[in-house]
């Protein structure tokens, strides 16, 4: 049981360091601007990057609620932002949001992987993740 936790938390922390890894590749490397609403991702992915790494040193599984309702607002927001992109009703009457669209998409890999899409996949891995481990946590109380 120790072992699956580790590997839960492990799993989650390196989702999200690649994720954030990854923005800062694309802004400061690729000199991509990011929109506003890569920001709000970049806000929410930033410190589950570091209290998911600590929690993975530690073996504390109870950061488990924590990264749970994080990742869950991010799904939110990068699935929002993915559909501006990708749905045509959406596209079309999205709202102007600063500098850079957020429509704009830098990369698009395989007709459908675009960068709200990479941040999509990091937060629903750190949900799943979250989910199993307070599943553990629940089961060790019994």
């Amino acid at each position: 049981m120790e072992k699956k936790i580790e590997n839960l938390l492990f799993t989650a922390w390196a989702a999200a360091l690649i994720a954030t890894l990854g923005s800062l590749y694309f802004s400061e490397i690729k000199q991509y601007e990011p929109c506003i609403l890569c920001w709000y991702q970049r806000i929410i992915m930033y410190p589950m990057a570091v209290i998911l790494g600590i929690a993975a040193v530690k073996k504390d599984a109870s950061i488990a609620i924590y990264s749970l309702v994080l990742s869950g607002i991010g799904i939110l927001t990068s699935l929002y932002h993915y559909s501006l992109q990708k749905v045509d009703f959406l596209y079309d009457t999205a709202p102007a949001c600063g500098r850079v669209p957020c429509t704009g998409e830098y990369i698009n890999w395989l007709g459908f992987m675009t960068i709200p899409f990479l941040a999509l996949t990091a937060f629903i891995i750190i949900f799943i993740c979250s989910l199993l481990l307070l599943k553990i946590a629940r089961e060790n109380r019994k």
